[in-house]
């Protein structure tokens, strides 16, 4: 008989959690161990819901024999403590997005993940996605010639939805455990472009509320640059009633159709798979030419492999996270450093 892979749940403040446990308790090599919540209620709760067992102490699950990878889905400003102490004790670790708030914390999680030589993965599921496969494939095969925009519209409603702001999930609007909406759901985003084109030297950003007041920001607009010239426009929003996320890349091949590069929709029939500003503009770029980008840091000694393929080792992943990181914490600052009134 096949030995399940034991799985431990490092809190449910974060409702994909409840997404994750769903799906793997359809899964003949997987068991749901344990779980800790700082939540005692929520915590019970989840552990009734998936069969498994509740402790308050979190030493009770990253040390218990039986699991042998833990997902961390706790407040995002909490992810490298949590992922230092699952990392002491061996546990392999499928992290929430975004990675960390800060770089320093990216490099503390750097740090251990080196040191301990775990499994670490990103939950950036974008990559998995067939239509992006393709899309990159398309990029990576030359077909469509350079790549001049990539932009990608990254929508949802959830500053809408009176049970987000107000409910358990309200740390998401905190500004210490969460930064705001751009920070955290931007973070697909801003990996997929990554993804796409490679990582960016500049941005330049507005990020702001327009429709609500409720969170620090529920729209925002970033562009960044790359050392090809290539140019990515990020369009997140959290307060989008009627929307479909969508990726345009204009190219430099006049033979390519536009159904090709236009829409997800349509890039996946075609393929057959399934299913306050700036305002001197002749400044802009000079703006985003001074705001740059922190450089990579190493990632080459550290060990491990992504649980699904895609992502290869654990110090991909972790470069994935920390770039993710970088691309949210940059744009906010861009929009610091060279907001001006008209």
């Amino acid at each position: 008989m096949k030995t399940k892979i034991g799985i431990g749940i490092i809190s449910f403040a974060h409702g994909h959690a409840n997404a994750y446990c769903n799906q793997m308790q359809t899964f003949d090599d997987v068991e749901l161990v344990a779980c800790w919540d700082d939540n005692v209620e929520r915590g019970k709760a989840a552990a009734t819901q998936y069969g498994m067992n509740y402790s308050p102490h979190l030493e009770d699950v990253i040390n218990h024999p039986e699991i042998h990878a833990v997902i961390v889905t706790c407040e995002t400003n909490r992810h490298a403590e949590m992922v230092a102490a699952a990392a002491s004790e061996g546990k392999d670790i499928l992290c929430q997005k975004p990675m960390a708030l800060t770089l320093e914390d990216c490099d503390r999680i750097a740090a251990v993940v080196e040191k301990t030589g775990i499994k670490f993965m990103m939950g950036y599921q974008m990559r998995r996605d067939p239509a992006n496969i393709a899309m990159k494939e398309l990029i990576d095969s030359g077909v469509l010639g350079k790549i001049g925009v990539l932009r990608r519209r990254h929508c949802i409603n959830a500053l809408f939805n009176e049970g987000f702001v107000t409910g358990p999930s309200r740390w998401h609007i905190d500004p210490e455990k969460n930064m705001g909406m751009f920070m955290d759901d931007a973070s697909h985003a801003t990996d997929f472009i990554h993804w796409m084109l490679g990582k960016p030297t500049s941005v330049i950003a507005e990020i702001d509320n327009i429709l609500t007041d409720v969170a620090p920001d529920d729209t925002g607009l970033a562009v960044y640059r790359f050392a090809g010239g290539e140019m990515a426009i990020l369009l997140n929003t959290s307060v989008t009633l009627a929307g479909e996320n969508t990726t345009e890349y204009p190219t430099s091949c006049r033979c390519c159709c536009p159904q090709v590069v236009y829409a997800r929709r349509t890039l996946v029939e075609r393929l057959g798979y399934p299913n306050s500003g700036w305002s001197r503009r002749t400044d802009w770029r000079r703006a985003a030419s001074v705001y740059r980008l922190p450089e990579e840091r190493d990632r080459t000694r550290c060990h491990g492999s992504g649980w699904t393929g895609f992502s290869g080792d654990g110090a991909r992943c972790v470069s994935f996270g920390t770039r993710g990181t970088a691309c949210g914490v940059s744009a906010l600052k861009s929009v610091t450093f060279f907001s001006r009134n008209l």
